[in-house]
């Protein structure tokens, strides 16, 4: 079964079920969005770059940010594992190409090279005008706590972070997975909260990247709960 999942047949059409999915969301969905002038600055000037961040389980609520995004070349970082691929690849019907990343297990060599490599692609897209999407907390989380590698991108890169706290109401939300997965009902309320522009600095060491991922973890949950206040939900125990 996990050999017919990973097919290029079965891939192809999860990823165009999804990409279906992403743009129904976008198009019947009422999406408010607060504080989103954080954002305008860079979405204007096509020579400064940016990362933004929000939580892997708003996956499916994700291209409420795409008409902003849209304004400027944007790609996502997205795992290289079978369910990456197909979220690749319905990111990729809505103009979001993916750079394709995922953390190493300690000792595996070729994985860590792999990332390097990604996290280099990223970083000079980044420095070079682009944006980059990334869900910090992914691909295995634990749920709602930013890693590393997001900040490393914009301490090399030198270019601002924003927040996006991001809910919908009606939706399922899928307690059983490991983040909360979240799915909007076409024809209800959304909203993203934006936060940002939030920088790391060139000479941070590991001590303060990691009171930054603890700081940017809280506000990204506060948004993304602020986000659910907005549309009447409340917030599932984290």
């Amino acid at each position: 079964m996990k050999k017919l999942l990973r097919s290029d047949g079965v891939q192809a059409f999860l990823g165009w079920v999804l990409g279906t999915y992403l743009r129904i969301v976008l198009r019947t969905v009422r999406w408010r969005h607060e504080n989103v002038a954080c954002v305008e600055p860079v979405l204007s000037d096509q020579e400064t770059g940016a990362i933004a961040l929000f939580w892997h389980g708003r996956i499916p609520l994700c291209l409420a940010t795409a008409p902003q995004w849209w304004r400027k070349r944007t790609r996502c970082l997205v795992s290289p594992s079978a369910d990456g691929e197909f979220i690749a690849q319905a990111l990729s019907m809505s103009g979001f190409p993916a750079i394709r990343v995922s953390s190493a297990k300690k000792g595996d060599s070729a994985k860590a090279r792999q990332a390097v490599a990604a996290i280099r692609e990223a970083t000079t897209w980044v420095a070079g005008g682009g944006a980059l999407v990334v869900t910090p907390d992914g691909p295995r989380g634990p749920n709602e706590v930013i890693q590393a590698g997001a900040l490393q991108i914009a301490r090399r890169s030198g270019q601002p972070v924003f927040l996006m706290g991001i809910a919908a109401n009606p939706a399922w939300q899928l307690e059983d997975t490991w983040d909360r997965v979240m799915f909007a009902a076409p024809f209800g309320r959304g909203a993203v909260v934006w936060e940002g522009p939030l920088h790391v600095p060139p000479d941070a060491g590991e001590a303060e990247i990691a009171a930054l991922i603890e700081n940017w973890s809280a506000r990204l949950s506060a948004a993304t709960r602020r986000a659910e206040a907005l549309v009447g939900r409340a917030p599932a125990p984290h």
